[in-house]
């Protein structure tokens, strides 16, 4: 079994009284998560499945005295799909408030009302954490560097989706169905998207679009969408772990470009699926933007399940000098440029480098483990 990295962090929080959230898209191994941290669990357990209707009427108009009934003498209750249950936030309140002696757990598949659920009723009650698909670091510590450094032309065309990861040969057929069966159906369900074939179109269009600037007006001519629709069904697919943005960087610079945005998918694969384009590295005209977006995503892990926390962002001008990616943290900038193959011409703007004392790093694929290991 592929140890998550994420492990550790949540087992140390396991025996206090906090609520624990484990965020992420459907099929990224939340339940076989869970099954590995049982064994720390405090018995008995009470699983519950919010994609049940009973399960989810359980919570409905939800009483101490109700959920006490429910309860009954579990220590430890997990509630798998929590997002379809709508007083999700207020019910597990009520028991974390009332009764410390249990730990309750629960698992989205989705932000959408999930966080909004959460949130205001679980202030300083909860711990939350988000599991992304395999990383490279954790393919490492499974099968050894040089194995997974073999297979980076894989990772790039197929990603990291656990299912595909563990079924070499069969990645073409099984990303098409994680993208119609799974990744959709929280958009679908949850926000009862009227016109579903124009937000698949919109999501092909980002996927031809990975590594440069959108505009929700461009886009929404495209798919036949106004701004206000674009902008929406982009939030939708961010909170539904298909995509996320990243901002422009500015400070001090007259020229810098303050509005602009990029977005990236949270998987290679999934953006390949999109657009039906599985061909090897070299016969492909777009693998800087794979590169770029392996990259940034796989950064994104690290920084999260090794707890560092930085403001992230890309970089432009109107002269069209761009940084790929700058990490903001205790007051310094570090930018970052991603090549694919080594390249000795490649140098950051001089006016980004004097204004910010920013040292510059370029990340090809000899030197990337640096960056993400």
């Amino acid at each position: 079994m592929i140890e998550r990295q994420i492990l550790k962090p949540i087992n140390k929080r396991l025996k206090d009284s906090k609520a624990l959230v484990l965020l992420g898209a459907r099929q990224v191994g939340k339940s076989t998560l869970l099954k590995q941290l049982e064994k720390d669990f405090t018995q008995p357990i009470l699983r519950l499945n919010g994609d049940e209707a009973d399960v989810r009427l359980l919570f409905e108009d939800a009483t101490s005295t109700k959920l006490n009934a429910l309860i009954g003498q579990n220590k430890t209750i997990v509630i798998d799909e929590a997002q379809r249950i709508n007083n999700i936030g207020l019910g597990m309140k009520l028991i974390t408030d009332n009764r410390s002696d249990v730990k309750v757990i629960a698992t989205g598949s989705s932000a959408f009302e999930l966080a909004n659920k959460l949130n205001e009723p679980l202030t300083g009650r909860k711990w939350e954490f988000k599991l992304f698909p395999l990383s490279y670091s954790e393919m490492v510590k499974h099968h050894g560097l040089l194995t997974e450094r073999r297979l980076l032309e894989n990772r790039l065309i197929y990603g990291y989706y656990p299912e595909i990861v563990t079924h070499l040969g069969d990645e073409k057929d099984l990303l098409k169905t994680l993208v119609n069966s799974y990744l959709y159906k929280d958009i679908f369900i949850l926000e009862r998207i009227l016109k579903p074939e124009k937000l698949e179109r919109l999501a092909k269009a980002l996927a031809f679009q990975v590594g440069s600037q959108v505009s929700y007006h461009e886009l929404g001519k495209t798919c036949g969408l106004d701004n206000q629709t674009v902008e929406k069904y982009i939030d939708v697919l961010e909170k539904a772990f298909v995509v996320f943005r990243l901002s422009s960087f500015s400070r001090n610079l007259r020229n810098e470009l303050k509005q602009s945005r990029k977005i990236y998918f949270y998987d290679n694969g999934v953006r390949n699926a999109l657009i039906n384009n599985f061909n090897p590295i070299d016969s492909r005209d777009d693998v800087g933007p794979l590169w770029e977006n392996f990259l940034i995503i796989e950064r994104m892990k690290h920084l999260h399940y090794n707890q560092k926390h930085c403001n992230i962002y890309f970089w432009r001008n109107t002269d069209q000098q761009e940084i790929d990616y700058i990490e903001e943290a205790d007051g310094k900038l570090m930018p970052y440029e991603f090549k694919w193959k080594a390249n000795n011409k490649t140098k950051f703007p001089k006016s980004f480098i004097h204004a910010y004392e920013a040292e510059g790093q370029i990340i090809t694929s000899e030197n990337f483990e640096e960056f993400i290991l």
